[in-house]
């Protein structure tokens, strides 16, 4: 039982640790940078971010899934918050683009600060709380609840990935099996003709009889 806690609580953390991204990086004057990350499907994604403003600079922050559907765009950003809920298994992109007019001089570059969590961390247990009427073990149990439940789905869902690329290999292998058969029949075809197509060439030489 000890063994299975010691367990549950590694992946607990291991898990805890993946739904949160905290990042803070420099962008340069009329540049673009983007951060990628792959979700699974209904899983509820939230941000906060925070940019350092510069004189004569202005930064855009947009948000798309691999399809180039906008899933959260900002204009002349400085600080907010976002949230959505993915409808997918895909790889989302956050990309922030700094713009300036030309001829201003040099503009020091922005600080671009970025809080994600997706899963059991983007929830608001105390708001959950709230509205529910919960007591605070009641609110341990249900997060706990919620982060068993996607660690089951995480594991359920790289099963699946496990038998797709099983069955990828093994349908690979006997298409790599019938080629191999193939390409032997042709050779010995090839063989066998080039043979008979010699044997009559020297017999019309009189090589051979």
């Amino acid at each position: 039982m000890a063994r299975f806690r010691v367990l549950f609580l590694s992946l607990s953390l291991s898990f805890v640790v993946q739904s949160v991204v905290s990042i803070s990086f420099y962008l340069p004057v009329r540049s673009r940078k983007c951060l990628r990350e792959e979700i699974h499907k209904d899983v509820l994604v939230t941000g906060e971010y925070e940019i350092i403003e510069q004189p004569n600079t202005k930064t855009n922050l947009k948000i798309t899934d691999s399809s180039g559907h906008i899933l959260y765009v900002k204009e002349e950003a400085t600080k907010g918050k976002f949230a959505f809920t993915t409808e997918d298994y895909d790889m989302f992109e956050v990309c922030f683009e700094s713009k300036s007019p030309m001829g201003t001089g040099r503009v020091p570059d922005q600080q671009i600060n970025l809080d994600m969590k997706h899963g059991v961390e983007a929830k608001n247990y105390e708001e959950i709380a709230k509205v529910e009427k919960l007591k605070p073990l009641e609110v341990e149990l249900r997060r706990l609840e919620d982060l068993s439940e996607s660690i089951v789905n995480d594991f359920a869902y790289m099963k699946k990935r496990e038998e797709e690329m099983r069955d990828t290999n093994e349908s690979t292998n006997t298409r790599v099996l019938y080629f191999s058969i193939f390409s032997m029949c042709c050779l010995i075809g090839l063989a066998t003709w080039q043979v008979f197509y010699l044997r009559r060439f020297f017999k019309a030489k009189k090589l051979i009889e």
